[in-house]
């Protein structure tokens, strides 16, 4: 399976779907984690309905920030206590596919957790879902693991496309590439998408770095002296990454943030860690992001999330592919009228 845009429609779906979209107001948050979807979608004034992620401490985030209470393990939510919605975001786990995790895919017990998703959606059957995992899970046994999971939303009569985008490509000093899938219960909606246009411009690194750093943020000098010895550049600012080869590079901008690398994967300037603001902020987290919680929580809170300004371009497309849609079925109506 090629890693682009790709869709897959189903047949009988597509008879029973093409009536026309409905005005999208709510959505449901699972595998909800600090909120990056969150945000995204209020920026739109969407109103979110339901929460849900197993880890404790990102549901008190999530709770200090939105206001909401987030359900827990969503394999001891029954479908019928998730409310009604129009839209279901879920940035369901990536370890079993991530290119740093044993890359399990499907065998791993979290990978089956994305057909948690699909019995709430044969419930619920919201009009728009939109998915977000690593770019590997795109490719994942050559590609039979998005199969199998484009397969599985498109058999619910929804007509699926998928796309790896890049938070470089949207404002953000960070390379992050991700997995997004969107599908519509509505077909003609789905014949007006189109993916987010690539951003000119860019956050300046500078703009995301604090002036001055806690002390304990710095690397030790044992750290700091083998950095240099492996690495030299005329970049600065710079983000220094270090893979799991143990070969540095430097950027003018970050290697994507990782829940679970190591302590000193990236240095800045190979001198110092990321501070919690600076990495909320390269993922696009807002300046009013309360923050709860010891480092290494946040750390692996802000590692898993989704980047906000990526998710946000993507749910405008999808948005106005619903009002276009709707457009086109009122105008139709009236000339047929």
């Amino acid at each position: 399976m090629q890693e682009s845009s790709q869709s897959n429609t189903s047949t009988d779906g597509n008879r029973a779907n093409s009536g026309g979209a409905s005005r999208l107001e709510t959505f449901v948050d699972l595998f909800c984690g600090i909120g990056g979807f969150h945000y995204a979608a209020a920026d739109f004034g969407l109103r979110c309905v339901f929460a849900c992620d197993i880890d404790e401490a990102a549901r008190r985030q999530y709770e200090l920030n939105f206001h909401i209470e987030p359900y827990g393990d969503i394999c001891e939510i029954r479908e019928h206590n998730v409310p009604r919605h129009d839209i279901l975001f879920a940035g369901f786990p990536c370890q079993p596919f991530s290119i740093i995790g044993a890359r399990g895919g499907m065998d791993d017990e979290r990978g089956t957790l994305m057909f948690e998703i699909v019995r709430i959606l044969r419930f619920s059957r919201p009009s728009v879902l939109i998915l977000e995992n690593v770019r590997q899970f795109s490719t994942m046994q050559k590609g039979s693991v998005l199969k199998k999971c484009i397969d599985a939303i498109s058999e619910l009569g929804y007509s699926c496309e998928w796309k790896v985008l890049n938070a470089l490509d949207f404002s953000l000093p960070q390379k992050r590439e991700r997995t997004i899938i969107v599908g519509f219960l509505d077909h003609n909606s789905h014949e007006h998408f189109k993916w987010p246009q690539k951003q000119t411009d860019c956050t300046p690194l500078s703009d995301i770095l604090e002036k001055r750093p806690k002390a304990k943020y710095f690397a030790s000098d044992r750290i700091r002296k083998k950095r240099l010895a492996q690495h030299r550049t005329d970049v600065k600012p710079a983000i220094w990454h270090e893979n799991k080869g143990g070969n540095v590079s430097s950027h003018p901008f970050s290697c994507a943030l990782r829940a679970g690398a190591s302590y000193n994967y990236l240095l800045v300037n190979g001198e110092r860690r990321l501070t919690p603001r600076e990495q909320l902020r390269l993922q696009g987290f807002p300046e009013s992001f309360s923050i709860l919680g010891n480092d290494s929580q946040l750390r692996k809170q802000v590692g898993n999330a989704v980047p906000v300004p990526m998710i946000r371009a993507v749910i405008g497309e999808v948005l106005s592919a619903t009002t276009s849609a709707a457009r086109r079925l009122s105008k139709e109506r009236t000339l047929s009228a």
